[in-house]
């Protein structure tokens, strides 16, 4: 394909991205759902199971393999700026002040999804299109529980927002279980990843490099990264050489978790957490909210539509797994977390609540599943079915929530043991 032929087939894709996120979207906040879930359908229905499906010329022309590289660079793009994002709003005091009840919670959207991922994984293995057969036993559970672990957080942070529930104790609680869920599933991830290269050394760099950079975000980050934004208060506005050095900063957390064998979304997360709050990060997320969002993301969505079969999946055999799939998922997070909510005091109405809430698993999950396979741990059946878990339980998260959830007032007054 010549220069000019690659070029409009990347212009002609990025228009047809941009049309499909952006009109799925649409729907999707006309029928009370948050824009990204709109943009996660759309990018299944540009791959094989929708688009090639109706129109497989046509799909292929838009998707020829030689744009594919420059596609995914994209969506990696669009994704490590989102996670940036993400620490940039990520209020660690959160954590720092959780509850007993929150405690109880988060234990359980992680205890429960790995104590189900065992037996599950052991009635999926033997099949190259659900396990590769050099993923190993314990690498298969421990991928598997954390696909059913984790939770769509900025999602959750959406509904809790728009419900008025942000300054209640329900909201706080769900927030901060949701975070350490999803911080826990991704530290079991990243030692799966590592885990494949059969080194122990790549295994114990992987390790003592994700411990060094959380000890780091938790007790020098912002005191190292002070300087710079001090440096933009002084001055009272946002120079060049500001931007420059965030680049900087960026690209090294970047290529640093790339290094110690994590993918590059883990660093800029750490990244978006250090960085001191003030003028510089609020500058920041004004000018990347509104392009990575709907400008960036949807390269990520269809590159993961791309890799997504449903035709696999509504084979009978496939049915079956994603029947028993996503019985494991909403038992894991859904169930286990109403029920340790329960526990730990809250009324019925609100425990319903962080179930549902906790249930959400959305572009978390498509992060996860898009690592796993560049990875090689997840196999193409596999893979779909996990997809379609997580726009199943995304998609059912804000009606759940608000047929079974308390209101504003109702969430103020939960009681939780502290």
């Amino acid at each position: 394909m010549s220069s000019p032929q690659l070029a409009l087939h990347l212009l002609a894709q990025y228009a047809l991205i941009l049309a499909a996120a952006h009109a799925f979207g649409w729907l999707a906040k006309r029928m009370g759902q948050p824009t990204v879930v709109g943009m996660m359908v759309a990018g299944v229905c540009l791959g094989p199971s929708v688009f090639g499906y109706l129109a497989p010329s046509a799909q292929a022309w838009c998707f020829p393999a030689e744009t594919l590289d420059v596609l995914k660079w994209g969506a990696q793009l669009g994704v490590g700026l989102y996670l940036f994002t993400t620490g940039l709003e990520f209020d660690l005091s959160l954590v720092a002040r959780r509850t007993g009840a929150a405690i109880a919670v988060s234990l359980a959207g992680i205890a429960v999804p790995f104590l189900l991922a065992w037996p599950l994984a052991l009635g999926l293995a033997g099949r190259p299109d659900l396990f590769p057969a050099h993923v190993s036993s314990w690498q298969q559970v421990v991928f598997l529980g954390a696909a059913i672990a984790i939770t769509a957080f900025p999602m959750l942070v959406w509904i809790v927002r728009e419900r008025g529930l942000a300054g209640t104790a329900m909201g706080a609680l769900a927030i901060t279980a949701g975070a350490v869920d999803d911080a826990f599933a991704w530290c079991f991830l990243a030692l799966v990843v590592s885990s494949l290269s059969g080194e122990a050394s790549q295994v114990l760099l992987a390790v003592g490099g994700a411990g060094a950079l959380a000890l780091f975000a938790r007790y020098a980050g912002r005191a190292s990264l002070a300087p710079l934004t001090d440096a933009v208060e002084r001055a009272g506005r946002i120079g060049i050489f500001h931007v420059v050095a965030v680049i900087v900063v960026l690209t090294a957390f970047l290529g640093f978790s790339e290094w110690i064998g994590l993918h590059a979304v883990f660093g800029g997360f750490v990244c978006g957490l250090c960085l001191p709050r003030g003028r510089l990060t609020e500058w920041l997320r004004a000018r990347l909210d509104p392009v990575v969002g709907p400008l960036l993301l949807p390269l990520f969505f269809t590159f993961s539509g791309l890799s997504t079969q449903l035709d696999l999946v509504l084979a009978s055999q496939g049915l079956l797994v994603f029947a028993v799939v996503l019985l494991a998922s909403v038992t894991g997070k859904g169930v286990a977390c109403w029920g340790a909510a329960r526990l730990a005091g809250m009324d019925n109405r609100s425990a319903m609540g962080i179930g549902a809430l906790m249930n959400a698993r959305g572009l978390m999950e498509l992060i996860l599943l898009g690592i796993g396979l560049r990875a090689g741990i997840v196999g193409p059946l596999l893979f779909s079915v996990l997809v379609l878990m997580a726009i199943v339980t995304t998609f059912a998260a804000t009606p759940l929530f608000r047929w079974l959830g308390p209101s504003a007032q109702g969430a103020d007054g939960v009681k939780i043991k502290k």
